[in-house]
């Protein structure tokens, strides 16, 4: 049969990727302007060439082997980097220094962030930079996927995929919040009593701010109230502060952040845990001078130790 990639095209990707998506051949060729004939065809051939099954057929539709996942995801990979190519030379074309796609967990989008986005636009100002705000969960699969150069968030106990290097920029304590007018916010020095008259507003499990969280609790032999509320939004933690008196958490330069913006009090209880926020990258993407650069500017910004 020979190397069935030479017969392979980025058609043929789109198609893998609409069968995984749909599991149905008849939507897919309807989606794609062809006929279910000739995609049904098409896979077959396409899995005696390959010599693995890539899908199984139900009678409700397709559904991926594990075989089909692993082509699945190379697809998925190789569609990203023909994006990625697309764009960078067409930044370039346009006397720009390339492309950077920057993803940031909301830990680090009140300060690190911006911090060196503007440091990059002011040494490469004709570079395009994207920016996409996530959970550490999704930025980290789109960065294993191609679809983001950097990722910046809070470390957490997790594995990464092969390629995918990582350094810690900095390392945080963990505040305790309410809203500018609570009760707790004017009195003083305070005890792990007073915060339990309240109800807590906690990120969700996984997360490392919860993580975190978790840990400082089984140090004082504490538990969650059972009438917690749970919300991965720092928009809607922030409305919701305002409006009630739930207390929440956060790390140190997010607190220090809204704090001075009047937004939220820092409660005064300390807590022994340092939360560390990791830079995340391709080491292929590093390759690229703008990319590069983009790195040195976090790791700049993660060096500040203004707390703010």
């Amino acid at each position: 049969m020979g190397d069935w990639t030479r017969r392979v095209r980025l058609r043929h990707l789109e198609i893998v990727l609409a069968l995984a998506e749909s599991g149905n051949i008849s939507q897919t060729a309807a989606a794609l302007n062809m006929t279910q004939p000739g995609i049904s065809r098409w896979l077959k051939e396409l899995e005696d060439d390959i010599g693995l099954p890539l899908f199984e057929r139900h009678a409700r539709g397709l559904k991926p082997t594990s075989h089909g996942d692993a082509l699945i995801a190379h697809a998925r990979q190789l569609l990203n980097y023909i994006d990625l190519t697309r764009d960078d030379l067409d930044a370039r074309k346009h006397n720009g220094s390339g492309i950077v796609r920057l993803g940031c967990s909301g830990a680090t989008t009140t300060n690190t962030a911006p911090s060196a986005v503007a440091a990059l636009t002011a040494e490469l100002p004709q570079c395009r930079i994207s920016v996409t705000e996530g959970t550490m969960d999704t930025l980290l699969e789109q960065l294993a996927q191609g679809r983001l150069d950097i990722v910046i968030g809070r470390s957490a106990r997790r594995l990464l995929p092969e390629g995918i290097r990582h350094e810690t920029i900095y390392m945080e304590p963990l505040h305790f919040i309410s809203g500018p007018g609570h009760p707790l916010a004017r009195a003083g020095r305070l005890e792990w009593a007073q915060l339990y008259r309240y109800r807590w507003l906690v990120w969700p499990p996984g997360t490392p701010i919860r993580q975190e969280l978790e840990t400082v609790l089984l140090q004082a032999q504490k538990s969650l109230p059972e009438d917690h509320i749970e919300s991965n939004s720092a928009n809607f933690n922030l409305n919701l502060l305002a409006q009630t008196d739930f207390i929440s958490v956060a790390s140190s330069r997010t607190a220090r952040r809204w704090q001075h913006f009047g937004l939220i009090a820092v409660l005064d209880l300390p807590l022994p845990v340092l939360g560390s926020v990791s830079a995340f990258w391709r080491e292929d993407s590093i390759k690229r001078t703008a990319v590069k650069r983009a790195l040195e500017s976090v790791r700049a910004a993660g060096w500040q130790t203004d707390g703010g």
